[in-house]
């Protein structure tokens, strides 16, 4: 990799690949055959993947007591370093230490790695809840997540083996953090600020990385491919959206586009800074917080995600935040603009969210034209078009989508 002024990963010097290529990864396939097998859920995989390409460093592996148990209270691990959300894996039967296992995911039935575990134990999965979603309630995706989680956590350093489908289903837009370090490095960008995607960009998201692009000399639109709560848009579908919304409306060499394998939290605050640790490993200096950042329904305030970076103790992240206001179509201002620009009233706003977009379109209701592009809009028809009737989601809708929350 070329020399840069590029930001260090965070929590090292360099980046922690833990992903085995070459004549090493065929000799630790062949010793995997005979190792027992643990499948992993899509999630666990995504973390598993992360690790491997060093998306998680400075980690070795899936955590420990110590480490889920300081990470859930403080957002610190054993080792004093900053971590906001868990990476761990369960189990349903109990390991000894020392084992040597297989990891399976359980999608694609795919060898994904090995791991020696080091620790297995029981969790409070009430007590991860309520640290980290800050609720208990069985309707919370991420709640469900955890809950759904088997009795022991499995710990150790792994060896990864694979990526799974990603290079190849999402070619182009997939990327290792070496890959992005590499880009940034070359176009000479020093500030490079990430947005969090996992719904097709809309005019406030638009407003939002053009805001970032001014005051960094690139931008970093970075989208989740894994996997997301029912209802929501398919990563391939979402992909085409952002490849012809950058192609028509940005200016390409500012931009780079790039997709990781993580499922959604929903985490929210908490989820916003595990959003800015990752993409501090991919190069980015800065990530924009907007309104209600990997929030769901109405279980945070629009603006917690941006908070809690606040509280952050001094060095804890190198990322810093972006903070963006709540933004919205203003029918007087004649464009896009936010609380801290905007003297009018709630009747002079359209608010835009991913779901409010999604209610209307697979309703195939009306989509105001200041909502998204129209080449973006007739991407979103011809997908809602194809879903069979008795396939769609219903779309709730709560106060972050209709700018009913309460703000700042």
């Amino acid at each position: 990799m070329a020399k840069s002024n590029l930001i260090p990963p965070h929590g090292s010097d360099t980046l922690k690949i833990l992903l085995l290529e070459g004549k090493e990864r065929e000799a630790e396939l062949k010793r995997a055959e005979s190792l027992p097998k643990v499948v992993m859920t899509t999630r666990e995989t995504g973390d598993l993947i992360m690790l491997g390409i060093g998306g998680f460093t400075p980690l070795e592996g899936f955590m420990g007591q110590a480490d889920w148990k300081g990470v859930c209270e403080t957002m610190t691990m054993a080792n004093g370093i900053f971590w906001p959300i868990p990476v761990t894996l369960s189990h349903d039967k109990k390991v000894d230490p020392g084992t040597e296992i297989c990891l399976i995911s359980g999608e694609t039935d795919e060898v994904m790695g090995t791991m020696k575990v080091t620790e297995c134990y029981k969790i409070d999965k009430e007590f991860e809840c309520k640290h980290v979603y800050t609720t208990t309630e069985a309707d919370h995706p991420g709640v469900k997540m955890v809950m759904a989680q088997k009795e022991f956590n499995l710990a150790g350093p792994v060896k990864v083996l694979s990526e799974s489908y990603f290079p190849t289903e999402f070619k182009g837009v997939y990327q290792r953090p070496a890959e992005s370090r590499k880009v940034f490095a070359e176009k000479g960008w020093k500030t490079i600020a990430a947005l969090q995607l996992r719904n097709p960009m809309h005019r406030s998201h638009e407003y939002l990385a053009k805001i970032a692009t001014e005051v960094s000399d690139g931008l970093f639109i970075h989208q989740l491919v894994g996997k997301l709560k029912p209802g929501d848009i398919p990563a391939d579908v979402r992909v085409d959206c952002i490849n012809t919304l950058v192609e028509f409306y940005f200016d390409k060499n500012r931009v780079v586009t790039g997709g990781y394998p993580l499922d959604m939290r929903y985490a929210g605050p908490r989820e916003g800074l595990l959003h800015a640790v990752f993409r501090q490993n991919f190069g980015c200096t800065h990530m924009i917080i907007g309104r209600d950042h990997a929030g769901v329904g109405d279980y945070y305030g629009p603006f917690d995600a941006q908070e809690i970076f606040y509280k952050l103790p001094e060095g804890a992240l190198l990322c810093k935040m972006l903070p963006i206001d709540w933004t919205f179509w203003c029918y007087k201002c004649g464009g896009m603009a936010s609380m801290k620009t905007c003297p009018h009233g709630k009747e002079d706003r359209l608010f835009l969210s991913g779901t409010a977009l999604r209610k209307a379109l697979s309703e195939n209701g009306e989509v105001p034209a200041e909502f998204s592009r129209p080449e973006v809009l007739a991407i979103l028809r011809k997908y809602y078009a194809s879903i069979e009737e008795g396939d769609k989601v219903e779309v709730k809708m709560h106060g972050h989508a209709t700018g009913d929350a309460k703000t700042k």
